[in-house]
């Protein structure tokens, strides 16, 4: 029972690192809570074949695992060179060729995907491509071709992407692939979607209705990476389940120093909107080679928890790296050490709080307890899991143990800080049986203990979502038979 418990969640992404025999289930053991499929790359199969056995491995381990589908977006690229990559120098000359006809590039000019790109830039626009690596400033646009100045230069290779410095190209959020991947998502039955290179709300709107029609019921996670999205980022948070801080093209675009002080915003602003955030992009990039962190990379995890992120990701470093488990290993480690020795404070009054429904009263009334009470844990019985959610926004060091019935609520739940899912059939049970038969459940799970005292929250009418409405201070007898708490 002294083992510390972390409360950051683990998102890791599957590539062909992971499908080395017996490397899923050692993922899946050291602590990943969620899986990304990036659909960027591989084909249908590959992700029905990752999906499947992450379903098999984590119902062999007896541990619940979400799925996260990726999608691609509209990521604006360059073609391909005829003769493989190229240098480009400062002060050289080079045209983009946005036409479906482009030949092959080479020194001077190379395609684009993009065909649009022409009437989205001006003279003294500055492209960035290669995340950055490569500048060039537009100097004029003729007809299909931008012919722009190199300002920074460097070696080129296909299939590159290209962003405007500021952001403002108006391609679609959602393309042809897109859209079929979202059947795939919903095939597959992936627990959450996230959209990709998102501007407006409307965007996550249209993948909802996309995703509904498909059959698909995950959560909808926004890829903030556009810096046309942050003068509407409080919409988007509105219109999605979860946001993730995709820092990478969004560095590109606002530039490096403005990343960290608009990462802090949108968690904030994620936390205040009552949404999961999660915090992705090169957080552990040396570990696509390296055995261990470095001291940087330690620092800019650690930085994410303590700011309050619900999730931290991995991308290559699981997907394509050489160590993929050691990479789990040392995310779960920095996790916990920033946990420990920092804990974020958050105002419990309720006139700091919109307070519009009774588990948001009823959560902001058990935190309120747990931060003033000793208690070893908060057991929220909920249908949904709108009360866990609720619970998770204050940050404090007391787990919350959500128990549901609902397959689907527990995996969407596996991405909330302090949050651990519980299997629990509540439906039938009269409230006052279920409450005990929670509190036994968990005492023979080893989560509890004689003499422990808990919150624990449950809606009068068990079985429908969003009914929570009833807060009790209970106290674990012997062999775990809850009694009513009579001495704080």
């Amino acid at each position: 029972m002294s083992q510390q418990i972390r409360r950051t969640k683990i998102v890791a992404t599957l590539g062909p690192a992971t499908d080395a025999p017996g490397m899923l289930e050692s993922l899946l053991e050291v602590g990943v809570d969620v899986v990304r499929l990036n659909l960027s790359h591989g084909t249908h199969d590959d992700h029905r074949k990752r999906a499947a056995a992450v379903r098999s491995v984590s119902a062999a381990i007896g541990r619940e695992v979400g799925v996260l589908a990726d999608l691609q977006g509209p990521k604006i690229r360059i073609e391909r060179f005829a003769d493989g990559a190229v240098e480009l120098g400062a002060g050289d000359a080079f045209v983009l060729q946005c036409r479906e006809d482009a030949p092959a590039g080479n020194a001077q000019h190379v395609g684009c995907s993009y065909l649009g790109l022409p009437g989205d830039v001006s003279p003294g626009d500055v492209l960035l491509l290669d995340d950055g690596l490569v500048a060039l400033e537009v100097v004029r646009v003729d007809g299909t071709d931008i012919h722009t100045t190199v300002t920074v230069g460097g070696r080129l290779s296909d299939r590159k992407g290209l962003n405007r410095q500021g952001g403002g190209l108006s391609v679609d959020a959602l393309s042809d692939k897109d859209r079929a991947d979202i059947r795939l998502a919903a095939e597959i039955g992936a627990d959450f979607l996230a959209v990709s290179f998102v501007r407006t709300a409307e965007d996550m709107h249209q993948a909802r209705r996309l995703l509904q029609e498909a059959g698909g019921q995950a959560a909808l996670v926004a890829k903030i990476e556009r810096a046309d999205a942050i003068p509407v980022l409080s919409s988007i948070i509105e219109a999605s389940d979860v946001v993730m801080v995709a820092r990478g093209d969004l560095g590109v675009e606002i530039g490096d120093a403005e990343l960290p002080g608009l990462q802090k915003k949108i968690i904030r602003e994620s936390l205040r909107l009552n949404r999961a955030v999660i915090t992705a992009t090169q957080m552990l990039q040396s570990m696509v080679e390296a055995p261990i962190p470095t001291r940087a990379e330690v620092l800019d995890v650690a930085n994410a928890v303590i700011d309050g992120t619900d999730a931290v990701m991995l991308s290559q470093e699981t997907a394509a790296g050489a160590h993929p488990d050691l990479a789990v290993q040392a995310m779960r480690r920095i996790c916990l050490g920033a946990e420990r020795q920092f804990e974020p404070q958050d105002d419990l009054q309720a006139d700091a709080h919109q307070l519009d429904r009774s588990d948001q009263a009823i959560a902001l009334a058990a935190v309120f307890l747990a931060a003033r009470l000793k208690v070893r844990a908060i057991l929220a019985l909920t249908e949904s899991g709108a009360t866990a959610q609720w619970l998770s926004r204050y940050r404090f060091a007391v787990p919350i143990y959500a128990l549901s019935p609902s397959e689907k609520a527990r995996r969407r739940m596996l991405m909330l800080r302090d949050v651990k899912p519980i299997a629990f059939e509540h439906g039938h049970m009269d409230p006052v049986y279920s409450a005990r038969a929670a509190v036994q459940s968990l005492f023979e799970l080893g989560k509890l203990e004689e003499g422990d005292r808990v919150i624990l929250t449950h809606g009068d009418h068990t079985g429908h979502g969003g009914a929570t409405n009833t807060l009790k201070l209970l106290h674990v007898g012997e062999r775990g038979i809850a009694e009513s708490l009579k001495d704080l």
